[in-house]
């Protein structure tokens, strides 16, 4: 694949050289890292500070991204693709990300987490239809996606009557999010794939700065960005917060954006599942809250359906490496084997005539 032979490196680190594990292990460590701080500081700005302003958070958000890129160097002289190619990106990327955070105001962390995690299913279907990509999928990989959707809703149920912070507003919104994850992953793994020149922080920085303008319409029309403007300025504190999250969140975004690069979007979206369960766990137990039967098995058929993704890919990975293999060592003999007929066909001719 293009895409595999481009140079590819995360903060320094060489990725390109490396084998594939080596390269799943580092972008799956910043990524869990980078979102398992942004889910504990989200968690800890709603629920417990009860700031509940999705659009004026990212709005903070994005700047925070542009003052960390520039640290990193990066210009538009270094563009690979027109500004036009990202307008579609960033609205889809903005929205999501409002509306995820915006949720939060109307259901707990938890619940919000859980909806976020059947996204594997709708990037999936959508990405048969993404030009460039046309992607299709075995029957037991949809399968799998089934299970993390029905452990999802056997999760929310019980959630539903253990946390008394669930609202249909917040259901619609998260819902709205989920549709817009299920064009993003696959745009973005589109435009790796038909420019593989494109480096992670241009598809970042880019998809920034085309949305950030996109984000003020929403917060004029809601009045969220006078309200959160207020209620910052009165506790400013929530500021460090904010930026200290966005730090971590860019590192969890140019994981993904390496993972999106070098693995596709309906894997790294079943390694964003993984990552929310076990944010899901750590909310648990850092904000003390009741874990019933329910849950665990909702729990319990998404990892499931984590693993029923995961082992029929290492053995498909396997086989292809030993057909591969095979057909190395085919080619020589068949080869050889010409090679000795046309010599016989020679010696044939240069024979005498009796």
């Amino acid at each position: 694949m293009k895409n595999e032979e481009q140079e590819r490196s995360l903060f320094g680190i060489s990725l390109s050289t490396r084998p594939k594990w080596q390269q799943f292990l580092i972008c799956s460590s910043g990524f869990f890292f980078g979102y398992l701080v942004n889910g504990i500081c989200e968690e800890y700005v709603y629920n417990r500070l009860k700031f509940s302003y999705g659009w004026y958070f990212t709005f903070v958000q994005g700047f925070v991204y542009l003052f960390l890129l520039y640290i990193q160097g990066f210009t538009p002289k270094q563009m690979v693709n027109p500004w036009k190619t990202y307008v579609k990106l960033s609205a889809v990327l903005m929205g999501s990300h409002g509306l995820t955070k915006g949720s939060l105001a109307y259901l707990n962390y938890p619940a919000q987490l859980m909806f976020k995690s059947t996204k594997v299913l709708p990037v999936m279907i959508m990405g048969a239809f993404i030009p460039g990509l046309r992607r299709k999928y075995p029957p037991h990989e949809y399968i799998s996606a089934v299970l993390l959707v029905v452990g999802l809703i056997l999760f929310t149920l019980a959630d539903a009557q253990t946390s008394p912070n669930f609202s249909v507003i917040g259901v619609i919104m998260v819902s709205g999010a989920l549709i817009m994850d299920s064009f993003l992953g696959n745009l973005q793994e589109a435009i790796f794939t038909m420019n593989p020149e494109t480096t992670q922080t241009e598809m970042l920085f880019c998809s920034t700065v085309v949305g950030l303008p996109l984000l003020i319409p929403p917060m004029l029309v809601t009045g969220e960005l006078f309200k959160a403007w207020v209620s910052c300025w009165e506790h400013p504190y929530v500021y460090g917060v904010l930026v200290f999250e966005a730090m971590a969140t860019f590192i969890g975004q140019v994981s993904v954006l390496s993972l999106i690069a070098l693995f596709g979007a309906a894997t790294t979206a079943m390694i964003t599942t993984a990552r929310k369960a076990v944010t899901l766990l750590l909310s648990y137990l850092i904000f003390t809250k009741p874990l019933t039967e329910q849950h665990g098995t909702g729990l319990l058929l998404i990892a499931m359906g984590i693993t029923l993704k995961l082992l029929p890919e290492n053995k498909h990975t396997k086989r292809s490496s030993n057909s591969s293999a095979s057909a190395k060592i085919a080619k020589p003999a068949s080869g050889e084997e010409i090679t000795l007929v046309e010599n016989l066909g020679q010696d044939e001719e240069k024979r005498p005539l009796v």
